[in-house]
Parts: structure tokens; C-alpha cells; sequence
């Protein structure tokens, strides 16, 4: 498999557990108990929430790790700190080597689309990619702490099993999205396109009781292809799960050599104007 991040194991697979929403959330417990049946799981993830964090690491304060006492042999771990600080202190300091595999989430709320940007949960999948691990983000379009996350840990396990067994693509990582039905409902398995939309963003201005004004973050996500059938929007709301490749590369290749074209029409007129 030429580029693929693949191996065969000889051993048990270690698997980094992370998430955004804190050690303490019910998704965590839930992607832990999705993976214990593929290998040894190791859960570094934030002492505290931090959704809506994106790519952010800690500088200006020092980071600290609190061992959980866990009965299942799960070894868990919390960090004062943000997603991505949990990946890069597990690599760091709590394995003595890179995982086989690391999955984020699962995320109380959804991750498709532009979301993805924004994203605690995928900031952590994209950093593991970036160390070169076979990574997936999971969510579920429910924003409730008690979310019923049943669906997820059943029809997630495939989706596991798939990327343990063939890897993926050098530079690739998955954003996985789940409907907030029943389990019984889900239609199936899609990979698709990420969305294209745009986060409307508008702020509530109140004032608090001794007279300031602050600003409260709402909004709402704007659709800007509502008729295509081939995006992770369209399959979440058709009853699907969501499956979408992720490239770490932003580059703009479609873009590269109109540019240079232009830029280059621009020199030759200025070395033109120098002669002169």
C-alpha cells in the first residue's frame, strides 16, 4: 500500500483517546468502550471542556498531568490544557511509543462542514495526523450532555476496524459524523465532500449586574450548496453516518498556476517600467 500509514502487528495496537469536551463527558466513556475491543486504549484528554478551540496550544502557562484510577485496564489521564496539548504531551511523555491509531470525540455536536475549522475535537485528529498516525474525529449532532451516543459506538466500530486493518493515505485523517437518531434509523455509511457553508455569526450584546455590556457568541450555519447530493450536510440529513477524508495539505493546486501567470505578467511589467 505505496503512502498508505499501515503496518502489520505483531502486538496488541495501542489507541490514543482524546476529546473537547473534557475527561469527564459522556462521549469520552463512550469512544473508550467503541475501541477496547481492538487494543490497548490510552485516554489523555482535557481536564475541563474546550470546545470551539480549533488548533490552539498552550504558551503561557505550564501544562500538567493527573493519572484517573480506571478498573478496566484502561490507563486515562486528564490535562490542564487543550486537545491538541493532550496529543502532543501523550506522544511526549505518557507513550513510549506512537499509538497504532487515534480517535477524538465522541464530539457533543456536530463537526461537519466549515465546523471543522473550529473544531477542539478535530484539531486533535488533524495534529495526529500530522505525526503521521492513522486518526479519526467522531461526533454526533446532539449538543446534550446525556446525549444517547449508542449509535456511534455501534456503527463506529467498522469505521475503526476499517482504518486499523488498511491505514490511510499519508496526510489524511477522517471527520466522522453521526445523525442524532437511533441506532435502528441509520441508513448506512457514506463518504462524501465536505460541505460547503458559512457560520452566520451575529453577538447578543447584554449587560451584566454592575452596569458593563458583553457580548454573547450566537448565529446560525448558512448552506451554500443546499441542492448537492454528495456532501456530509445532505448524507446527515438523509439518515446517513458522514465520512469524510481530510487532507492536511491546503494547498490550493487549481490556483497555483494562474497565479504564477499573473505574477509573472506583473514583474515583466515592472523590469519593463525599470528599463525605461
Amino acid at each position: 500500500m505505496n503512502g498508505m500509514h499501515t503496518k502489520k502487528l505483531e502486538r496488541q495496537p495501542v489507541i490514543l483517546v482524546t476529546n473537547d469536551d473534557g475527561v469527564s463527558a459522556k462521549g469520552l466513556q463512550c469512544l473508550i468502550e467503541m475501541v477496547k475491543p481492538f487494543g490497548k486504549v490510552i485516554a489523555v484528554a482535557p481536564k475541563e471542556g474546550h470546545s470551539g478551540m480549533s488548533h490552539a496550544i498552550t504558551i503561557k502557562h505550564p501544562l500538567r498531568i493527573r493519572k484517573h484510577e480506571q478498573d478496566d485496564g484502561v490507563e486515562l489521564y486528564s490535562v490542564n490544557g487543550t486537545p491538541v496539548d493532550c496529543v502532543k504531551l501523550a506522544m511526549s511523555q505518557v507513550l513510549k511509543s506512537p499509538p497504532d491509531l487515534i480517535v477524538s470525540g465522541i464530539n457533543h455536536g456536530s463537526n461537519s462542514s466549515v465546523s471543522i475549522f473550529y473544531s477542539g475535537t478535530m484539531a486533535a485528529v488533524i495534529e495526529g495526523c500530522l505525526y503521521g498516525i492513522p486518526s479519526i474525529g467522531f461526533s454526533l449532532l446532539d449538543y446534550m450532555p446525556d446525549a444517547d451516543f449508542t449509535a456511534v459506538v455501534e456503527h463506529g466500530k467498522p469505521i475503526v476496524e476499517a482504518v486499523l486493518a488498511r491505514g490511510l493515505s499519508k496526510g489524511t485523517c477522517l471527520n466522522v459524523n453521526f445523525p442524532a437518531i437511533p441506532s435502528a434509523q441509520i441508513k448506512g455509511i457514506k463518504v462524501v465532500r465536505q460541505n460547503m457553508g458559512t457560520w452566520r455569526e451575529e453577538f447578543e450584546k447584554r449587560t451584566d449586574p454592575r452596569g458593563y455590556d458583553y457580548f454573547w457568541l450566537t448565529g446560525y450555519y448558512h448552506n451554500e450548496e443546499p441542492n448537492a447530493t454528495d456532501t456530509d450536510e445532505y448524507a446527515l440529513n438523509s439518515g446517513f453516518i458522514s465520512v469524510v477524508p481530510i487532507s492536511i495539505d491546503l494547498t490550493n493546486y487549481k490556483e497555483m498556476d494562474a497565479l504564477e501567470n499573473e505574477l509573472s505578467k506583473k514583474q515583466t511589467v515592472r523590469n519593463e517600467e525599470k528599463i525605461r
